[in-house]
């Protein structure tokens, strides 16, 4: 046992007799630091210590998963094993010992033989038969990572500097440049079991919010530019979470989830919810997210003591050279005089469709090479090898909604051309999840357009409805209602135009519009002679937050699984012989604070929301949701309100799935074509509201809650300061966008009424 362990026991003592159900634990007292170890965390903390420093992936610790101190046995395994016999020497292991606690558990037997003897001195000598019980249903194993713990060592040697250097100009706290030995072991190239990647473990949703990630280039392999994104996201969390230890459990479990576990344990005290939070989704890497990584601290703060003397990787010394134009690698490792395997080795987010010749390098890419210098020779070189566009791909695989004429525009090719390569005979052949195939790329020195920037040239961007019909409706004068359009779901800038005998140029500079690519649906247009400008007097100020009350079919498309993958293993393996801590299921999972939770029978209402959409999602219709909550006709559900629900008809977790699916497809759309390229703090000014605001600024509402999770804006007015995410398009650089995703099924219509003074969501 560890030191301390018999003031450890006698915490047991108190609370197994219960049935090992902990009373909250006290506040520790104030620490010195932002990253405080409270005594009673500490035997968690030494059991990280010791996974990281003394027990090597040839081996482990089976140990009850609540109180890491109780530890059963050290497991060793022959080099010669395979996987699936360590796993059955681990399960065989675990049986044995599930076996003797239930033993335990039974009519107390003399003699008890010395395993269980040993086993039983590990509980209070009152441990009740339940106690032992339900200890056998929390045996755990944990793979050994001292190995793997001094190997991020020496590797982190190349880039800790630029962590620390980045944290500090982010205003972090230099001790967060320990977490990637938890996440990763500080390997760039890491992959987890669920699709995480990079020194930092982004998922790919999370990380299109500040990164590239496409089949060309992805920046969560990137350990310069990964960082910085961890950066903001940490710095996010804490904003949101207001103490670092919940600040980095929401790295695995999510701010939305941290948030309610302060809100529903009462306090914001970390050792309160690891002890007694349950959730179903907070699980083991959650609960020991913190601990891990002030283990983790520990060890990098005091190597010497742990390893000896560790010579780390020297600094990395590249230099970075933009390229003007798309290149390809074999031009680029003759301009440089190096090979393929340096320039490799220097830039881990480029993709194998590039290594392999397939694609060129990106024009605007950031290359690493090891000379300081481009030489005149190697600049001449390159402009003779470079071109203007991407190099197209040999097929498409048409995704719901695109057009023969969309995808033959986008790769610089006619549609009859498409068609006959095809042998298809007309274009209403197409289908979804069809793969085309693409006629032969045009002569060297000639390329074509870049098909993502053209597909999103092509493509109308579609976040989600701010304005309902209704609504549009008021606000537009009767005698000149043909005068403003309102977009509906698939509508192209230039077609809504064309329609109105005006050129696109014309209809942006009428509506302010700085970026095509900002259209969304239920957005009002000028199209006409009339103004609008009395309008803004009858918009609610909170219009933003009213949607109409069809809601968007929850999405079907899989979202694009990550270029690598790691190897397949059973899930049982993954959990136990994966890098690092191995995160579950949950690991970094995603960026977006909001609770999409139901407590009870009741949840509450998150932006781009309407009463449509819960219908639809409970396999109920609106009136029956208006009757349980009293809601007149017509009337509309309010974001940040909480609002009770019918499960008659679906149990909890369908609902849940069925509103993280639409969640998640809406936030996938959208950061596919744009990221976040930092946050200031506003205060809304007069004459302003969050609807001028979203039109100002192109953020929609929903990302806007996101940002300001504690802000009630039901209630926000003149000189209440929010934080706002600065947002940049990234179209021209990602892959082709994805079609505006389809209506669902119509909600029963309420009679129209005009707008709520205080806004809502319908």
């Amino acid at each position: 046992m560890l030191t301390g362990a018999r003031s450890r026991r006698a915490v047991l003592a108190a609370v197994v007799t219960a049935g090992w159900l902990l009373a909250p634990v006290a506040r520790a007292g104030a620490a010195p630091t932002e990253f405080p170890r409270p005594p009673q965390l500490e035997p968690d903390v030494a059991f990280w210590r010791r996974i990281y420093t003394s027990v090597t992936t040839q081996g482990g610790l089976l140990h009850d998963d609540r109180f890491l101190d109780v530890i059963y046995e050290e497991i060793s395994f022959a080099p010669a094993l395979s996987p699936r016999e360590r796993s059955d020497l681990v399960d065989n292991a675990r049986s044995r010992y599930e076996r003797i606690l239930r033993e335990l558990a039974t009519a107390p037997h003399e003699p008890l033989t010395a395993d269980e003897a040993r086993v039983r001195a590990l509980f209070p000598e009152n441990a009740s038969a339940a106690a032992l019980r339900e200890a056998a249903e929390h045996v755990r194993f944990q793979l050994g990572q001292a190995d793997r713990f001094k190997e991020g060592l020496v590797r982190a040697g190349a880039w800790e500097r630029h962590v620390e250097e980045t944290l500090q100009k982010q205003g972090l706290p230099g001790e967060l440049s320990a977490l990637p030995h938890v996440e990763s072991s500080f390997n760039p190239r890491a992959y987890s079991k669920v699709g995480a990647a990079g020194m930092w473990q982004f998922m790919r949703s999370t990380g299109r919010r500040w990164l590239r990630v496409d089949n060309v280039v992805d920046e969560r392999l990137d350990p310069y530019k990964s960082t910085v994104a961890a950066a903001q996201f940490l710095g996010i969390n804490y904003s949101i979470l207001g103490t670092w230890p919940l600040a980095l459990t929401a790295y695995n479990h999510g701010a939305g989830g941290m948030l309610r576990a302060k809100e529903l344990m009462g306090t914001d005290d970390i050792v309160t919810i690891v002890r007694n939070y349950q959730s179903r989704t907070f699980g083991f890497a959650s609960r020991n997210f913190y601990v891990s990584f002030l283990a983790a601290l520990e060890i990098d703060r005091n190597v010497d003591k742990y390893f000896g003397r560790l010579e780390r990787n020297p600094a990395d010394s590249s230099h970075i050279v933009k390229l003007q134009h798309f290149v390809p690698v074999s031009a680029l490792t003759r301009a440089f005089g190096t090979d393929r395997d340096t320039l490799r080795s220097l830039n881990f987010a480029l993709m194998d469709p590039v290594w392999s010749g397939q694609r060129f390098v990106p024009r605007g890419f950031e290359l690493r090479v090891p000379a300081p210098t481009v030489p005149a020779a190697a600049q001449k070189l390159l402009a003779a090898e470079s071109y203007d566009g991407q190099k197209r791909e040999a097929s498409h695989k048409v995704r719901r909604g695109e057009t023969l004429e969309r995808i033959a525009t986008a790769y610089g090719i006619r549609a009859p051309e498409l068609l006959a390569f095809n042998k298809l005979t007309d274009a209403k052949d197409l289908k979804a999840g069809m793969t085309l195939k693409l006629p032969p790329q045009q002569p060297v020195g000639v390329a074509p357009a870049e098909p993502a920037a053209a597909l999103a040239a092509a493509a109308p961007v579609v976040p989600p409805t701010f304005v309902s019909a209704q609504a549009a409706a008021a606000a537009t004068p009767e005698a000149g209602a043909a005068d403003v359009y309102v977009v509906r779901s698939g509508d192209v800038l230039s077609e809504i135009a064309q329609r109105y005998g005006l050129s696109e140029a014309q209809l942006m500079a009428e509506n302010g519009i700085k970026d095509r690519n900002f259209l969304f649906e239920g957005q009002k247009l000028k199209v006409g002679a009339p103004s609008v400008a009395s309008t803004a007097a009858v918009i609610a100020p909170f219009e933003p937050l009213i949607r109409e009350e069809a809601p968007i079919e929850d999405a079907k498309r899989a979202v694009e699984s990550a270029r690598a993958k790691p190897q397949p293993v059973s899930r049982e393996q993954a959990a136990e012989l994966g890098p690092g801590l191995v995160p579950g299921i949950e690991s970094a999972a995603s960026a977006d604070p909001s609770d999409y939770s139901v407590s009870g029978d009741s949840t509450i209402v998150q932006g781009a929301e309407t009463l449509g959409h819960f219908a639809d999602w409970l396999s109920v219709r609106a009136n029956r949701l208006r009757e349980i909550n009293k809601m007149r006709a017509g009337s509309t559900v309010t974001l940040g309100r909480r609002i009770k629900l019918d499960l008659s008809n679906v149990d909890v977790a369908r609902f849940e799935e069925r509103r993280l699916r639409y969640h998640r497809q809406l936030q996938d759309d959208f950061f596919q074509r744009f990221k976040i390229a930092g946050q200031e703090r506003y205060r809304l000014k007069s004459g302003e509201s969050l609807w001028t605001l979203t039109q100002k600024t192109n953020v929609p509402v929903w990302l806007l809650r996101q940002y300001n999770p504690d802000t009630d804006f039901t209630t926000v007015r003149i000189g209440t300061e929010i934080v706002l995410p600065k947002i940049e398009s990234s179209a021209a650089q990602a892959a082709p966008p994805p079609p505006p995703a389809p209506r669902a099924p119509r909600a029963p219509k309420a009679p129209p009424v005009a707008p709520p003074a205080h806004g809502g969501a319908r």
